[in-house]
């Protein structure tokens, strides 16, 4: 073996006066290895991840920049582009959905979540596709999904009077449904979740109706839910999706957008159990959410050529990559540049995430199997390189639940202290980082925080011996220069187009 990455998501580092996981949890064996290595930080948002500057990193941009060992313009910079230039009513695949709309007499459905975190849409981006609709002259309604999750628990309620505001203000666009994200935006094949947004959407059936989007999501509050568990409920006589109509899907991130998709386009995967009979329509999509789908899509992606596992793989080198199934597409599509490629010598283990609704309830997640997997595959395979990710501070973080979160990240150290000593007794280079913080500031007791943050993430690196071999970590350095220190200790030369730098002086 030469080479392991081992990546704590959601592991930043902090330096405030606010509850944080990561500063306050026992983490021995994480404090031992940054002693004895060689250890820095990282920066992982903004421009330096191919985001607006004052946007934080995700899991996904962050996999992808790492992978990547450059910075990829993202999506959402593409978009905001396009918006500030005035060509979103130009895109081709947005004027379709209009064409398509006006043609059938019917309107047009702009779908997704409603909040400025900027990790999965950003509601800018809505109101810009409101005015480009009500400049066409087609009708347009809105189906919002609640955040609480990158953004305030009970920012909804803001994000919604704005919205209410820009509909009024151009005359269409009015929300007609409203769904927390646990159920609209769900990713983990939880389809009676999905079903039940699809369900108000298509055919106005919900448990809950208010008079107006902000009564939905006040209501819910009163009951005891956020904004993240809003339980779908249709607005007044707000229009539901028929023949005729089209659907604009405004999401920018693609993983947890494929469900609703796929329900509304009857995209129809294998182990389907139920019918839905969707209305005939046009679906496009902001961004390609999945490269199987036949769906007309506004940004294509920008697909980097020689990433990290393409260029071990043309060397010959094996490689395995492990995370348990929050984080499995990202070890994976993300990291391989947004490519649903599996190259020559890539191996994959996937270790399913507990069944519990959310995470503070098993704040250890599934990290004790993803290292017993590692361990065991690794003595069977000597790959080359390992690619591994706990997930628990971010998926834990996301809670709000601050002793949860000292769990996540405690859990986390415990499986770091068992799997390190074995990466290097099989000869690897170990390097510890982070794709972006998110424990590391859990907010205050009265106002939990549940987004990621702008904090650096740590960077550690260990010879085979334990030690940092007389390296030491250069400053300044951000996710693209992983994958180019990555490779030379594959022993295989960095190509020309990553931009990002060995990390090791």
């Amino acid at each position: 073996m030469r080479a392991a990455l081992v990546i704590l998501d959601g592991w930043g580092l902090g330096d405030h006066d606010r509850l944080d996981a990561v500063k306050a949890a026992d983490t021995p064996n994480v404090d031992r290895y940054t002693a004895a290595g060689a250890s820095g930080t990282l920066t992982t948002h903004g421009r330096d991840v191919g985001l607006p500057d004052d946007q934080m990193g995700n899991s996904e941009v962050g996999h992808l920049t790492i992978g990547s060992g450059r910075v990829v313009l993202q999506e959402y910079t593409r978009i905001n582009d396009a918006v500030a230039a005035g060509e979103l009513a130009e895109n081709d695949a947005i004027r379709g959905a209009f064409d398509y709309a006006d043609e059938h007499d019917g309107r047009v459905h702009f779908v997704g979540l409603v909040s400025d975190g900027g990790v999965h849409s950003d509601h800018e981006h809505l109101h810009a596709l409101i005015e480009a609709a009500a400049d066409y002259g087609v009708a347009a309604t809105t189906h919002a999904f609640t955040d609480g999750r990158d953004t305030s628990p009970t920012g909804g309620e803001g994000y919604l009077e704005t919205l209410d505001a820009v509909a009024a203000e151009h005359g269409t666009g009015d929300v007609a449904t409203v769904s927390g994200r646990y159920y609209a935006m769900d990713r983990d094949q939880n389809w009676e979740r999905t079903k039940r947004a699809y369900d108000a959407i298509v055919h106005r059936e919900a448990d809950y109706r208010a008079e107006t989007a902000v009564e939905a999501v006040t209501d819910s509050y009163e009951r005891g839910d956020t904004d993240e568990f809003v339980e779908p409920t249709v607005v007044a006589d707000g229009a539901a999706l028929s023949d005729g109509d089209s659907v604009v899907f405004f999401n920018f991130r693609s993983d947890r957008a494929r469900q609703l998709t796929r329900l509304l386009a009857d995209i129809r995967p294998d182990d389907w159990d139920f019918e839905t009979h969707p209305p005939a329509t046009r679906v496009a999509t902001m961004t390609e959410y999945d490269a199987t789908f036949d769906l007309p899509v506004a940004f294509a992606p920008q697909q980097p050529a020689n990433t990290l596992g393409e260029v071990v793989a043309d060397a010959g080198r094996t490689q395995l990559r492990i995370a348990e199934s929050e984080k499995y597409p990202h070890v994976t599509y993300f990291l391989n540049g947004g490519r649903e490629v599996e190259f020559d010598g890539e191996m994959r283990e996937i270790i399913e995430s507990p069944d519990v609704p959310t995470y503070d309830r098993q704040p250890e997640m599934s990290a004790a199997a993803v290292t017993d997997t590692a361990i065991e595959t690794v003595a069977e395979t000597d790959p080359d390189l390992l690619v591994l990710n706990y997930a628990n501070a971010d998926m834990v973080g996301h809670t709000g639940d601050y002793e949860a979160a000292v769990e996540a990240v405690e859990a986390v150290d415990e499986q770091v202290g068992r799997l390190v000593p074995e990466l290097c007794e099989a000869g690897a280079h170990v390097h510890l980082t982070a794709d972006h913080g998110n424990a590391d500031d859990m907010g205050t007791r009265e106002d939990p925080h549940t987004a990621h943050t702008f904090n650096p993430v740590p960077f550690v690196y260990l010879t085979p011996n334990g030690d940092d071999g007389g390296r030491e970590v250069r400053a300044g350095g951000s996710l693209r220069d992983v994958a180019p220190t990555l490779l030379d200790h594959c022993d295989v030369p960095t190509p020309a187009e990553m931009t990002g730098e060995d990390l090791l002086d």
